[in-house]
């Protein structure tokens, strides 16, 4: 029942404040019509007694409290869904952006979705290929998993990100694979880059978008993603559907929480954000995994810019707690011109031992990974050592670390923004990469692997 009041007593920042109410629940949907006939959507945040505080979505500028009537809807926020979200493009809010119909919807789904029972959860064990070597082979994505990519200010995410999404697939079996594309408060250039990118290179018939520009109302942030998930649950759980979710950035979803609490009078946590930053962010991301008895899956990739490129700071520090690992983009590599600046050191997926091995990516793939990494943290900690004591205190052995480091941060770590590697030439180039130690130092990879797969390089090489 739509229950209408004009009984505004405060505008304070993107909140209204509206008295004398009754039987207003806490996020109901709010429709704000000004005196010139303007009409703006809003949700409710807080009800006490008979008193309820809204949160406006298109801003408070405007307003005139004594010429402003307000609707209680009744309902919550909802948007509709069908097969016919793919391949769309829609603004923060969920209207379409590209021109073309409004969805015809098979049902209406609350954005705030059901939290998934943890009894009910499969667990994440199959491997997903992005076609970039430093993630499918160092730093697994398994389907199910929520791996945050945490980057800086001026590092290509964007790049990286658009990348993932018009490049990754389940292996195996053909099975319906999509895409959701969420951005928050992003530039018209860059959303005009993820636009034409995805146009350009056909993914965009297998994704659905949604774009916040950084001039829309930092409120609507805060349900782009939900938005973003609900669609994702919809293909996956419905339909059936391997879903690949891709959040950025959530640095400005969390600007906007700040915002809201601020306005709200709130005590203050770490740097000003508020004090359930953590409860809010796992309310998105523990919306992906796998459900029993259930096809589909949702896979998520929150992408973070770090602010001064600090892992401390609230929002990748919680980020980490929730999700199973990270992948971190370095300046360094980027100032060398590498691409994708990926910093495998630091960088961690928790599950990648569940989605690699003999009949998921090949037999061979954990002793390599393994040996990669232990060969480069030992290639760069030779680098410092002559940094420190100059290059002829270096032995020999050191002396071909550091050349593998070179090499494996040249051929390896470096691709094409277009260059789709698939795990077998990731592996490939892993072993190429390898060759250049000597053999009694591969301690970490089986000799009948030795014998399957870099001799036969070696051979190929002399031949």
């Amino acid at each position: 029942m739509i229950k209408e009041y004009s009984t505004i007593t405060d505008v304070n920042g993107p909140l209204i404040i509206v008295n004398k109410i009754s039987n207003v629940k806490y996020d109901e949907l709010v429709e704000v019509e000004l005196s010139n006939g303007e009409k703006r959507r809003g949700q409710v945040l807080e009800v006490s007694e008979d008193k309820a505080i809204v949160q406006m979505f298109e801003g408070t500028s405007g307003i005139d409290i004594s010429n402003t009537r307000v609707r209680f809807l009744g309902r919550v926020i909802e948007i509709p869904v069908s097969m016919d979200l793919l391949g769309r493009i829609f603004d923060g809010s969920g209207r379409p952006i590209d021109k073309g119909p409004n969805i015809i919807a098979d049902k209406r789904l609350d954005i705030n979705g059901n939290p998934l029972n943890p009894y009910a959860r499969d667990y994440p064990n199959d491997f997903i290929q992005t076609g970039i070597s430093s993630i499918d082979v160092l730093n697994t994505l398994v389907r199910g998993q929520k791996l945050p990519i945490f980057s800086g200010s001026g590092l290509p995410h964007s790049k990286v990100a658009s990348q993932i999404a018009r490049q990754a697939r389940v292996l195996g079996k053909e099975e319906s694979f999509s895409v959701v594309f969420a951005a928050m408060g992003i530039t018209f250039e860059e959303a005009n880059f993820f636009i034409e990118d995805f146009r350009r290179t056909g993914a965009i018939e297998k994704s659905v978008m949604y774009i916040n520009l950084a001039n829309d109302p930092a409120i609507e942030r805060i349900i782009t993603p939900r938005m973003a998930l609900t669609t994702a649950e919809y293909l996956a759980f419905e339909k059936d559907m391997h879903v690949l979710v891709i959040l950025t950035d959530m640095t400005n979803y969390c600007e906007a929480l700040r915002e809201v609490s601020a306005a709200r009078k709130e005590v203050p946590g770490r740097r000003g954000y508020p004090g359930y930053l953590y409860t809010d962010l796992a309310t998105l991301y523990e919306r992906a995994g796998r459900i029993k008895d259930k096809k589909g899956s949702i896979t998520l990739m929150p992408i973070l810019s770090m602010p001064e490129d600090d892992k401390t700071h609230p929002i990748p520090d919680l980020t980490g707690y929730i999700t199973e690992g990270q992948i971190i983009l370095a300046r360094e590599l980027h100032l060398k011109g590498i691409y994708p600046p990926v910093n495998v050191l630091p960088s961690l997926s928790r599950l990648k031992d569940k989605g690699i091995g003999e009949d998921k990516t090949r037999e061979d793939h954990a002793n390599v990974m393994n040996q990669l990494f232990a060969s480069y943290a030992r290639g760069k900690a030779s680098k410092e050592l002559a940094t420190i004591l100059g290059e002829a205190a270096l032995t020999d052995e050191d002396k071909k670390y550091v050349e593998f480091s070179d090499k494996f941060e040249e051929i390896f770590v470096q691709q094409g923004e277009d260059e789709n590697r698939d795990i077998e030439k990731s592996l490939t180039i892993g072993w190429e990469t390898l060759a250049i130690l000597p053999l009694n130092e591969l301690k970490r990879i089986k000799e009948e692997y030795i014998e399957k797969y870099l001799k036969v390089i070696t051979n190929n090489k002399e031949s």
